[in-house]
């Protein structure tokens, strides 16, 4: 009996209709017949199937055999032991919970305008300058903000140069579905892209390799993961920040989460806001995402940890490794051992636990099956 043909049919139910669907795009991205759209509007941050071509709930591409959607989808059915093995040859240990890992360091720039324009000491900026600058990629998929950047929405874009890089650098807080601009990368001749993300995206080309969903999947060679408990609805701007403290989002410079919201002004103020007050702004897709520690990334980031001028940095892949002791080599990096440190691992361990306790009982067990401590 031939094995069942996966599809959109398959994907619309088991994935963006049942609560599991984080609005990464990467269906989107690997559809060969665009026939897949996106709607972020009103928080939505959802796949859609064109009327035309088969309906919300069906594909006519899919019905005769293709089966790209499913194949790109880092959150259908078996996902997690599949990219595991795939990576690392393996299934994670149990004590793994933040994901395999074959180096946890301390990170920063070397470069000091490289890291003063990034964030936590600008190493993601510093990977994507010393990939364009030694021909390890064409170009970086990442977020940028719209506009003059006065509006803080986050877009997909596309970064060629240092000088892009740095534009683009910092974080946003609200989502951006930065596999989007895939189409505009290619459309420029790139065949070597790297992936900036948070879980949800950085697994994408790792489950488009594993499960061999064609150019797209060859395309990507390098991603870089942002470790993320979520992210918020635009409507944290008018309904949180300047209805209750006042803080007009085209007054806003600059933005980090360290235990509470912080927020500088551009006339020199600043704020904290508690997240609690932020909770009710978190967008949908993230309330089943049990990636904090973005777990199939070739290096993970985050600035989590008692050095606001570091960034906790997870080598995870052979790729990784290569890529960020290239940098060292070339003294792009300050490194500092992670025992200058040790409550950063322990936070991203607590928040990787709490994490994938979201994961559904109704769903695979992987990833909810691991221990909740160890």
């Amino acid at each position: 009996m031939a094995p069942e043909k996966l599809h959109w049919a398959h994907l619309y139910k088991e994935v963006v209709t049942s609560g599991l669907c984080t609005g990464c795009t990467a269906c989107i991205v690997a559809c060969p017949y665009d026939v897949l759209k996106y709607d972020d509007e009103g928080g939505r941050y959802k796949p859609f199937h064109v009327l035309e071509d088969g309906g919300r709930e069906d594909c006519t591409h899919g019905a005769r055999g293709c089966t790209l959607c499913t194949r790109a989808c880092p959150r259908f059915r078996d996902w997690e032991p599949e990219i595991d093995t795939f990576l690392f040859g393996r299934s994670r240990d149990e004590h793994e919970v933040e994901g395999v890992a074959s180096q946890i360091v301390l990170a920063r720039a070397t470069d000091p305008e490289v890291h003063a324009a990034g964030q936590d000491g600008g190493l993601v900026s510093a990977l994507l300058i010393w990939a364009l600058e030694h021909d390890v990629i064409d170009v970086a998929l990442t977020s940028a903000l719209e506009g003059d950047g006065t509006s803080w929405k986050a877009v997909p874009a596309v970064v060629r140069t240092r000088d892009e890089v740095l534009a683009t650098a910092g974080s946003r807080y609200t989502y951006s579905a930065n596999p989007l601009a895939y189409a505009d990368a290619i459309s420029g001749g790139a065949e070597r892209i790297a992936l900036v993300g948070m879980g949800c995206q950085a697994s994408a080309p790792a489950v488009m390799a594993a499960r061999k969903a064609g150019k797209v999947a060859r395309r990507f060679v390098l991603s870089i993961g942002l470790m993320c408990s979520k992210t918020f609805d635009d409507a944290i701007f008018p309904e949180l920040f300047e209805a209750r403290y006042g803080l007009a989002r085209e007054n806003i410079l600059k933005m980090n989460i360290k235990g509470v919201f912080q927020v500088w002004m551009r006339d020199g103020s600043f704020h904290e806001i508690p997240l609690k007050e932020a909770r009710e702004f978190t967008r949908e897709g993230c309330k089943m995402c049990p990636d904090f520690a973005a777990e199939h990334a070739d290096i993970s980031t985050g600035g989590i940890g008692a050095f606001n001028d570091c960034t906790l940095t997870v080598v995870r892949t052979e790729k990784g490794a290569e890529v960020f002791q290239g940098m060292v080599d070339d003294k792009a990096l300050e490194v500092r051992p992670i025992e200058d440190d040790p409550g950063a691992v322990a936070l991203m361990r607590k928040l990787s636990r709490a994490s994938r306790k979201r994961w559904p009982e109704t769903a695979v067990p992987m990833p909810r099956r691991m221990p909740s401590a160890s």
